[in-house]
């Protein structure tokens, strides 16, 4: 598997997570959101996103999304969160099995960008039918220890 940007080993943890069926313009948002937080700040910005305490700021695809008190276009991507708190357990248990301390790491880089399209079909009246395709997204996260 191969990563946007390149790490160092000596330093750095990654993980990525592969074709999630979530929205891939939550994920983006969700992204922008943490990048550059530790991990224990981002999980917890995560768990509020997912209890509905903490909206997350739209910048990509603001259209026809509802203004929240004091922030403008924000939305509640949950099932996004979901996928986005798995995937920075599965780094921070890689960063822990190379022996990094854990409570030092801020993620340095994450990207998520659209995965593979699943064909899919719904039938309709007289003999058609209309396609009913669902997205799935990628999500590849890198942190490393902070001196």
């Amino acid at each position: 598997m191969k990563y946007s940007t390149k790490i160092d080993q000596d330093k750095s943890a990654c993980a990525y997570g592969y074709e999630l069926h979530c929205s891939q313009k939550d994920s983006m948002n969700i992204a922008r959101a943490i990048k550059g937080m530790k991990i224990e700040d981002a999980k917890n910005y995560l768990q509020g996103i997912i209890d509905m305490k903490h909206a997350v700021p739209t910048i990509y695809h603001t259209g026809k999304r509802s203004h929240q008190k004091g922030m403008g276009p924000a939305s509640y991507p949950q099932k996004a969160a979901r996928y986005m708190l798995q995937t920075l357990e599965n780094a921070e248990n890689n960063a822990e099995y190379k022996g990094f301390d854990v409570e030092n790491m801020k993620i340095s880089s994450i990207t998520a960008y659209r995965g593979r399209t699943i064909r899919g079909m719904m039938p309709r009246a007289q003999g058609r039918a209309t396609d009913k395709n669902e997205t799935t997204s990628n999500i590849e996260i890198i942190v490393e220890e902070v001196e």
